[in-house]
C-alpha cells in the first residue's frame, strides 16, 4: 500500500467565479486522507468543515455536499469536505461515526494550514455526521460551532416509536391505503406482523441490568449525545427535516428528556424546520434553503 502522504493543495480543480477549488491530501493515522477544499480569493476567519454521514463520502447524496461547499465559498467562506478513513477515495479500515475523532482533528488541521488567516471551525453533519461532530466538539478549542442536521440518536426502542407514532398515524389517514385494502391489493396479515413486530420493539422490556462483577455498559447513545452536546459551549444551529423518521426520533427523545430539553433550550442554540423536506434534504429547493439558512447564521455572529 502507498506511504500516507501530505500533499499541499494539489492545484486547482476549476476556476469558479469567486473561489477555487483544491485537492487537499493529508495523513491520519499513518493513513492518506483526501478532501477537497473550497476556497475564496478572501477568505472569512470562519471556516466550515463538512462532516459526512454514513455510509457516504464528500459528495453527499444528491450533491449536496458540493453544492453546500461551493455555495458557501461563493459567499467568502471557506469549507472542507473530506473522506474518512476507509471512505471514498481516503486510504485505511471503514469506522463508525463515533470513532472518527482523529480524522476530524486531522481535517481541521489541515484546513487551518490550507487557509491562512482562518481562525476558527464550524462542523457542518448530517446524520450521524451530525452525532460524531457533537462527540469530537468539545475536545477542539478552534471549534466554536456546530451546524447539526436530523442527528442521529438511533435506539430500537426510539425507532420503533417514531415509527408507529409518525408512519402508521399517517399510513391509517391516507386514503391510498384504505384504497387497496377495499380492493383487496393489501396483505393485511403482513402488514400487522410488521407492525407487532415493531410495537414489541418499541414496548418490550428491556434487558436486566448487567450482575456486579459485569463490565458496566455503555450509556445509550442519546445519553452520551446529549452529555456531549452539554460539554460543548460554542453556537449551535440545528436543521430539522418534517418528513424524515431520523429527524422525528431525535425530536421524540429530546422531548422526553429534561437534559436534553435543557441543551437545546439553550439562547446558544438556534433552530430551523424545513417542514417538507426528506432527511437528504433531496429537492433543490431544499438545499438552497439549508444553504442560506447556514450562510445567515455564521454572519450572525
Amino acid at each position: 500500500m502507498p506511504q500516507a502522504h501530505r500533499a499541499r493543495p494539489a492545484g486547482p480543480l476549476a476556476a469558479l467565479p469567486g473561489y477555487r477549488e483544491d485537492v487537499l491530501g493529508f495523513s491520519c493515522g499513518g493513513e492518506a486522507l483526501f478532501g477537497i477544499l473550497s476556497v475564496p480569493a478572501q477568505a472569512a476567519r470562519r471556516a466550515v468543515l463538512i462532516v459526512v454521514g454514513g455510509p457516504q463520502y464528500r459528495v453527499g447524496s444528491h450533491r449536496q455536499f458540493t453544492t453546500l461547499a461551493r455555495g458557501l465559498a461563493a459567499q467568502g467562506i471557506a469549507a472542507l469536505r473530506f473522506d474518512y478513513r476507509g471512505m471514498g477515495d481516503s486510504h485505511g479500515a471503514m469506522r463508525d461515526f463515533e470513532v472518527v475523532g482523529e480524522d476530524l482533528r486531522a481535517a481541521v488541521d489541515n484546513l487551518f494550514e490550507a487557509v491562512p488567516g482562518v481562525e476558527e471551525v464550524v462542523i457542518w453533519g448530517l446524520c450521524d455526521g451530525a452525532s460524531a461532530a457533537i462527540f469530537y466538539a468539545a475536545d477542539d478549542a478552534r471549534v466554536t460551532g456546530l451546524v447539526l442536521l436530523n442527528p442521529w440518536v438511533r435506539t430500537s426502542g426510539g425507532h420503533a416509536k417514531a415509527t408507529i407514532k409518525h408512519y402508521y398515524r399517517a399510513r391509517l389517514f391516507d386514503p391510498e391505503l384504505w384504497k387497496k385494502i377495499l380492493r383487496g391489493q393489501f396483505n393485511l396479515g403482513a402488514a400487522a406482523g410488521s407492525f407487532l413486530r415493531i410495537a414489541g420493539a418499541a414496548f418490550g422490556k428491556g434487558k436486566g441490568r448487567a450482575s456486579s462483577g459485569a463490565a458496566a455498559a455503555p450509556a445509550p447513545l442519546p445519553e452520551r449525545m446529549q452529555a456531549g452536546l452539554a460539554r460543548f459551549r460554542g453556537k449551535v444551529l440545528l436543521i430539522i427535516s418534517g418528513a424524515d423518521l431520523t429527524a422525528q426520533e431525535f425530536l421524540d427523545t429530546a422531548a422526553g428528556s429534561a437534559q436534553w430539553q435543557g441543551v437545546l433550550a439553550a439562547p446558544r442554540v438556534s433552530r430551523q424546520t424545513l417542514v417538507e423536506a426528506d432527511h437528504t434534504f433531496s429537492r433543490r429547493v431544499w438545499k438552497d434553503q439549508v444553504l442560506h439558512w447556514t450562510g445567515d447564521w455564521l454572519r450572525s455572529w
